[in-house]
């Protein structure tokens, strides 16, 4: 089954690490697609949504520029992956002009075309990474939950990721997103783990709620709530495709805050990607508040949020 991601581009640096990230992971699946997107800003102030049934105007000279220098971006962007052994019909590129705005342009596009992840790169943390890149990475954690939202910070060589498990539906739906992103990957490996300080208090979910996505047989035989599912999400990554030698089960761990934690125990384990299963926009729980200060803390570490 095709994989497809929709990676933000921008001719920045950090796009281009984002870029490498993709290259070091994917580029020996041929199953493995990539859209290409850059936003621009149109030129029409408050008044841009008129553009769309006035057929009388046209774009500016500023707009053009904008739409030209993005056109170059895509273009160094498809070469890089095609250089690094993309296949050339496996990748797209997009140039969108909108007064709706950076963040707008890049959620819209990608709810709307239902990829199986957004990939963007970030200008690092603190105040200054918050006022260029990172706020639009912070914006799109808030506003993206119907696509896996991937964010990519600094240079990732590591081809570990740290899964964070919890007695959940949606933290079972990580490890569903990230076995099937991983299917026929040779090099990646998975480690499991359950945070206590992240969730110690939180309480399982109930068991319908698993009975009605995985089926009430399969969660007889695998669903170990007594153990934070550490079966449940290896048999689901098994099931999947992942060699179980490829699997570790790290023990549960307490730590100070949860998700300086999660990224404690990233760093500690070598992997530069850590995937966290998040509920709905709707609650604004404990679970919720880890996944967007994991993402906005992780330095040189990739954080996926799915849910």
């Amino acid at each position: 089954m095709e994989k497809k991601i929709l990676a933000a581009v921008d001719g920045s640096v950090y796009s281009s690490n984002s870029l490498d990230y993709l290259i070091r992971l994917f580029r020996q699946d041929q199953n493995f697609s990539v859209d290409l997107f850059a936003a621009v800003s149109s030129s029409s102030g408050d008044q841009s949504w008129m553009s769309d049934c006035d057929i009388q105007r046209t774009e500016s000279t500023a707009e053009l520029q904008r739409k030209a220098k993005a056109t170059r971006y895509l273009k160094d962007a498809k070469e890089r992956l095609v250089r690094n052994g993309f296949p050339e019909e496996n990748i797209a590129t997009f140039v969108h002009a909108s007064g709706e705005g950076i963040t707008n342009s890049i959620y819209h596009f990608a709810e709307k075309n239902l990829y199986d992840g957004l990939l963007i790169g970030r200008r690092g943390v603190g105040r200054v990474g918050e006022m260029l890149l990172g706020s639009v990475s912070a914006d799109l954690v808030r506003k993206c939950h119907e696509v896996p939202i991937w964010i990519i910070d600094g240079n990732i060589t590591s081809t570990r990721f740290l899964l964070a498990v919890h007695t959940c539906t949606h933290s079972l739906m990580a490890a569903d997103h990230l076995a099937f992103i991983l299917r026929n990957n040779p090099k990646a490996e998975i480690y499991i783990y359950h945070s206590l300080a992240a969730f110690g208090s939180t309480p399982p979910a109930e068991t319908k709620e698993f009975h009605d996505r995985w089926g009430e047989r399969w969660c007889e035989e695998h669903l170990d709530v007594e153990t934070c599912l550490y079966k449940a999400h290896s048999q689901i990554l098994v099931e999947n495709g992942i060699p179980e030698e490829r699997i570790v089960r790290l023990p549960p761990r307490r730590g100070i805050h949860p998700s300086h934690d999660l990224l404690r125990q990233a760093k500690k384990h070598k992997c530069g990607t850590i995937v966290i299963g998040r509920r709905g926009r709707v609650d604004k729980g404990l679970l919720g508040g880890v996944s967007a200060r994991a993402a906005k803390n992780a330095q040189n570490m990739a954080v996926w949020l799915v849910g």
